[in-house]
C-alpha cells in the first residue's frame, strides 16, 4: 500500500507541526522539577486528556475495534473497572503521595520502606516500560513502513525522533499539552471512519443493527458462569473478572506507574490530581465505545472475512478510505502512538535521575547539572525504546502478545507492595522486597502455565504480595516479643 501525495502532506504537515508545538508549549525549563513535573503548574483538565492519550497505543487503536468485530461489547466491562481503580488511586494512593514532595511514584516506598524498595521498584519499571512501549513503538511503525515503502528500522528511528523532539526540549509540561491534541485526533479520526462506514452502508444504523442481532455482538454484561468455575476464571471478559480485573490493573498502572504517577504529579495541588485521575476513567469508558461499536460497524461492513481481527481496521483504512481521508487516520495511529513513546521517554529518566542516579551518584550536585543530566539520559531511554522496537521487529505474533503482558508480570507485585506500605503499618523493608519478589515469581507461574485470563494477573500478584508481606511482618514481631 502506497498513500497519495495528499497523505503524505497531511502526516508530514502533522508530525513537524507536534514537534514544534510540544517544543513552543513546553517553555524553557529552569529545573529538574520545570523539566518532569511541569513546575506543578497544569491545569487538571490538561493532565486528564494526558493520561487518557498516555494509556491509549496504536495497538489499542487497533485492536479494539477488531476485538469487537470477533466477538461483542464485552470489554466495556474491563473499562469500568478501569474507573472503579482510578477512584481507588485518587482516595487512597495520591493523599499518601501528597504528604511528601514526591519526586516519582516510588518514592512513597522510599518513605514507607527504604531506599532499596524504591531502587527495586524503580528497575522493575524500568525494564518492563522499555519492553512494553517497545512493541507499540513497532506497531506505530508499521503503517508508516507501508506508505513510504521503507524499512522498519528507518520507519522506527522517524516515529521515536519525532516524539523525541519535543520531549527533550519541552519536557513533561511539552507531553501533556501535546497529549491534549493527539487525544482528539486519534478520537477524531475513529469516529471520522466511523462516519464513513454508516454511509457506505446501505441502510446506516439500521444495516449495522440487523448484521450484529444473530451474533448478539452489542452484547455488554457477560455474567460468565456457563461452563462452571475452571471457565469462570479462564474467560476475560465476565463481568466479575472485568470489574475486579480491570479495577486491579488500573490500580497498578495508574497509582503506581511512574508514567502515569509523573503527570499526576505535574497537577497544581490533591484536588486538581484526583478530578484528573477520575475524569480520565470516564472518558475511556467513552472512549472504548466508540472504539468497540466502531468494530461492529466493520463487521457490518465486511461481514467474516479471511483476515487477523487486528487487521481489520488497517485494511479499511489502507483499501476504503479516500485520499486525505486515510493521512488523517494514519495521523491518529499516530498520535495515539507518540503521546505514550513520549511520556514513557520522560518518565524512563525520571525515575532514572530521580530513584537511581541521585541517591547513588548525584548527592550534592546543583540544578543545572541535574537538567543536564536528565536531558542525557532522555537520549538514552530513546534509543532504548529504539533498540527494543526493532527486537520485536523480527519476532512472531505470539512473542509480541508476550511482550505486551510483561506489564502483568510485575504489576501485581508493584501495587501489592504499595498496598502493604499503605495498609499495613507494621511492615518493614525487606518484608515489602520478599512480597513484591514473591508477586513476580508468582505471576511467572500462573502466567507462563495458562493458569486463568489476563483479566485476573494483577489481582494474584497482589494477593501473593500481599500475603508473603503481612506474613512475615507478623513472624518478625513475634520473633522480637519471643
Amino acid at each position: 500500500m502506497k498513500g497519495t501525495a495528499l497523505d503524505y502532506i497531511i502526516i508530514i504537515v502533522y508530525l513537524i507541526g507536534v514537534a514544534a508545538f510540544g517544543i513552543i508549549s513546553g517553555g524553557k525549563q529552569r529545573s529538574v522539577k520545570d523539566y518532569f513535573a511541569g513546575s506543578k503548574s497544569v491545569p487538571w483538565w490538561a493532565v486528564c486528556f494526558s493520561i487518557v492519550a498516555a494509556e491509549t497505543s496504536t495497538l489499542t487503536f487497533i485492536s479494539i475495534p477488531g476485538l469487537a468485530y470477533i466477538a461483542n461489547l464485552n470489554f466495556l466491562q474491563v473499562t469500568v473497572g478501569y474507573l472503579l481503580g482510578r477512584i481507588v488511586v485518587a482516595y487512597l494512593f495520591l493523599p499518601a503521595y501528597d504528604k511528601g514532595e514526591l519526586k516519582t511514584a516510588y518514592t512513597f516506598l522510599e518513605k514507607r520502606f527504604g531506599g532499596k524498595t524504591r531502587s527495586y521498584a524503580s528497575i522493575v519499571f524500568l525494564f518492563t516500560r522499555t519492553a512494553a512501549d517497545g512493541v507499540r513503538l513497532f506497531a506505530t511503525a508499521i503503517p508508516l513502513k507501508l506508505m513510504l515503502d521503507i524499512n522498519y528500522p528507518t520507519a522506527i528511528i522517524i516515529i521515536a525522533l519525532v516524539s523525541f523532539v519535543y520531549t527533550y526540549t519541552g519536557g513533561m509540561k511539552g507531553i501533556i499539552w501535546v497529549d491534549v491534541v493527539q487525544m482528539f485526533i486519534y478520537i477524531g479520526g475513529a469516529i471520522i471512519a466511523g462516519i464513513f462506514i454508516f454511509h457506505l452502508l446501505p441502510d446506516g444504523w439500521t444495516t449495522v443493527v440487523n448484521a450484529a442481532a444473530p451474533g448478539n455482538k452489542f452484547n455488554i454484561l457477560n455474567i460468565g458462569f456457563k461452563n462452571g468455575l475452571s471457565g469462570f476464571f479462564s474467560q476475560p471478559y465476565t463481568l466479575i473478572g472485568g470489574l475486579v480485573g480491570g479495577a486491579f490493573l488500573s490500580m497498578a498502572s495508574h497509582g503506581t506507574d511512574q508514567l502515569i504517577v509523573q503527570r499526576l504529579l505535574s497537577t497544581r495541588n490533591l484536588k486538581d490530581s484526583q478530578k484528573a485521575i477520575i475524569g480520565s476513567g470516564v472518558i475511556v469508558v467513552l472512549q472504548f465505545a466508540i472504539f468497540l461499536v466502531l468494530g461492529v460497524m466493520l463487521y457490518a461492513y465486511y461481514g467474516i472475512i479471511n483476515a487477523k481481527s487486528d487487521e481489520i481496521f488497517p485494511m479499511f483504512i489502507i483499501n476504503v478510505l479516500p485520499p486525505g481521508v486515510t493521512g488523517i487516520i494514519i495521523a491518529g495511529l499516530f498520535a495515539a502512538a507518540m503521546s505514550t513513546l513520549a511520556g514513557s521517554m520522560s518518565s524512563l529518566a525520571s525515575s532514572t535521575v530521580y530513584d537511581l542516579y541521585i541517591p547513588f551518584f548525584g548527592k550534592g550536585i546543583n540544578e543545572e547539572k541535574k537538567l543536564k543530566i536528565s536531558r542525557v539520559f532522555t537520549i538514552f531511554w530513546a534509543l532504548m525504546l529504539i533498540i527494543a522496537a526493532t527486537f520485536f521487529m523480527n519476532t512472531s505474533g505470539a512473542v509480541v502478545e508476550l511482550a505486551l503482558s510483561i506489564a502483568s508480570f510485575t504489576y501485581g507485585g508493584l501495587l501489592g507492595t504499595f498496598l502493604l506500605g499503605v495498609l499495613n503499618k507494621r511492615a518493614k523493608e525487606k518484608d515489602a522486597l520478599s512480597g513484591f519478589t514473591a508477586g513476580i515469581l508468582t505471576m511467572i507461574v500462573v502466567i507462563s502455565l495458562k493458569l486463568v485470563a489476563w483479566t485476573w494477573f494483577t489481582l494474584i500478584g497482589v494477593i501473593a504480595t500481599l500475603i508473603i508481606g503481612t506474613f512475615l511482618s507478623r513472624f518478625n514481631k513475634r520473633s522480637i516479643n519471643g
